[in-house]
């Protein structure tokens, strides 16, 4: 009898274990998870912190201001583009399309929109060239913090935080960092 309780125990701990890994791969914001090999935001948390880093300059003219709504051009994570936003804030900066390895391990994660100037260690303040290795600093999703990457391109520009419901439904999305100007329109 005793062998079968805990038989029964353990094979409920995995069991809800499983079901736990299983929703957090599915949820990821709403949005459903993608091939490993893709290697996409889709199979990842997004961070909703918030926090800017210190010594990134609020936008003096953005053309578009917090607290207003736009429309998201940009399709970095499952039901991102068409998606109304609204800023939250409007930075003017560098940013960077980025190629890394996650810090905690797994597969490199190519052509990343966006890192800031900011969020990389020791960037200075002159915009870093393609091919420039770096460290990343960032905290958006699991594993950039102190990954190693590759500058795949540079812009100057302003770039926005904003919150959005994903077109394909689900929980809101809040703090997405970063962007760009280019990457919205006016609702």
């Amino acid at each position: 009898m005793r062998k079968q309780l805990v038989f029964i125990s353990t094979a409920a701990v995995i069991l809800l274990s499983l079901s736990g890994c299983w929703n957090d791969a599915k949820s990821d914001k709403g949005a459903a998870p993608e091939s490993a090999s893709a290697m996409s935001h889709s199979d990842m948390h997004h961070s909703d912190s918030g926090e800017v880093p210190p010594g990134l300059q609020k936008a003096v003219n953005p053309a578009f201001k917090p607290g207003t709504k736009a429309i998201l051009k940009a399709d970095h994570m499952p039901g991102m583009k068409g998606a109304t936003a609204t800023i939250v804030g409007a930075y003017s900066t560098t940013t960077y399309e980025v190629t890394y390895t996650p810090a905690t391990g797994g597969e490199p994660v190519k052509h990343h929109k966006w890192v800031i100037q900011e969020e990389i260690k020791d960037a200075g303040r002159e915009p870093l060239k393609k091919g420039t290795h770096a460290i990343l600093e960032a905290e958006h999703m699991p594993g950039m913090k102190g990954a190693k990457a590759i500058i795949e391109s540079a812009e100057n520009t302003n770039v926005y935080m904003v919150d959005y419901t994903p077109t394909t439904g689900g929980v809101p999305v809040k703090n997405h960092k970063w962007v760009t100007e280019s990457e919205l329109s006016a609702s």
